[in-house]
């Protein structure tokens, strides 16, 4: 059954909700990192080793590897726009703009998604649709608050991230075209592969890391929860989340990754909560109901 781009089941919000955890982490991985890194490297550290974790799980399900220049293409296409490109502009980007201000703007990638797949034709720009991103970045924005302090080279920063979730918009209309019959696990450690040779070449020439001191246990540990948790898993689950209900839907989860970076603080760290975050959390879960769609049916046959 073709990916509905309109309609998320219950086992895909699920799924939603668990890569919302995955990448959400990333954002603090990559603070805690760049603090002994430089941010192309990193780079190039996420998606090598993330690329070390998949490929010994292909041969494990009997799953080869593409042949050729055209078997690659599509992976190529893919790791350029979905890990190279968007990990490198927010990475930088994060040098310049706090963390929390880094996943507001990330959050716009839904909204940059909806207008590239119409301005592609590949999906009509919905009012209900857009309406409900626009909300939901609304949403993420009071849950966050906005936290724009003055520091150096602030715009730069803001408009790196912005470009990081515009190339999010494109691998998903990339996605679309391209894997609409590709295994979520080979998916993943093929676009992983062709990213981790592009970022070689960029991290190479621009950085030359085998130069660079080396990192402490901290940094070390950083990355590879960035690599293991929010690359190798969570593109695992992501693939999946596209092959079930759509491109479109999967970028969904950039608004909730706010949403459940404070849960897990609630939780786990024993962060209060105040009041400003339940209302952006309330707003964001009201956008998400607007955008599935279904409840706004179900209230006009009842009306």
């Amino acid at each position: 059954m073709p990916p509905n781009d309109n309609r998320i089941d219950t086992r895909d919000w699920l799924l939603l909700a668990v890569l919302s955890v995955l990448w959400g982490g990333s954002f603090f991985f990559n603070g805690a990192a760049l603090r002994e890194l430089p941010p192309l490297t990193l780079v190039l550290l996420r998606v090598a080793l993330g690329t070390a974790m998949l490929l010994p799980l292909l041969r494990m399900q009997g799953i080869g590897l593409p042949r050729g220049v055209a078997g690659w293409t599509p992976f190529v296409v893919i790791g350029l726009l979905n890990n190279v490109i968007p990990f490198s502009l927010i990475v930088i980007g994060q040098t310049f703009v706090p963390s929390g201000l880094a996943s507001i703007l990330n959050a716009t990638t839904p909204l940059f998604t909806v207008i590239v797949m119409a301005v592609a034709r590949e999906q009509a720009l919905q009012m209900q649709r857009l309406a409900g991103v626009a909300l939901g970045v609304a949403g993420v924005v009071i849950l966050r608050g906005w936290g724009m302090e003055t520091r150096p080279g602030q715009g730069l920063g803001i408009l790196l991230c912005l470009g990081g979730a515009l190339s999010y918009g494109f691998a998903a209309l990339a996605a679309r075209r391209l894997l609409k019959d590709s295994a979520p696990l080979g998916t993943a450690a093929f676009q992983l592969t062709a990213s981790t040779m592009m970022m070689a070449v960029v991290a190479g020439v621009v950085e030359q890391p085998w130069h660079l001191p080396m990192p402490g246990l901290t940094t070390w540990l950083a990355v590879l929860g960035l690599a293991a948790l929010s690359t190798a898993l969570a593109y695992i689950v992501f693939f999946q989340i596209i092959r079930r209900s759509g491109a479109g839907n999967v970028m969904l989860v950039t608004l909730l990754i706010p949403v459940t970076a404070i849960l897990l603080g609630w939780l786990v760290l024993g962060e209060p909560i105040s009041l400003r975050e339940i209302v952006g959390a309330i707003v964001i879960g009201s956008a998400l109901l607007v955008i599935d769609g279904r409840i706004l049916t179900l209230l006009r046959r009842k009306s």
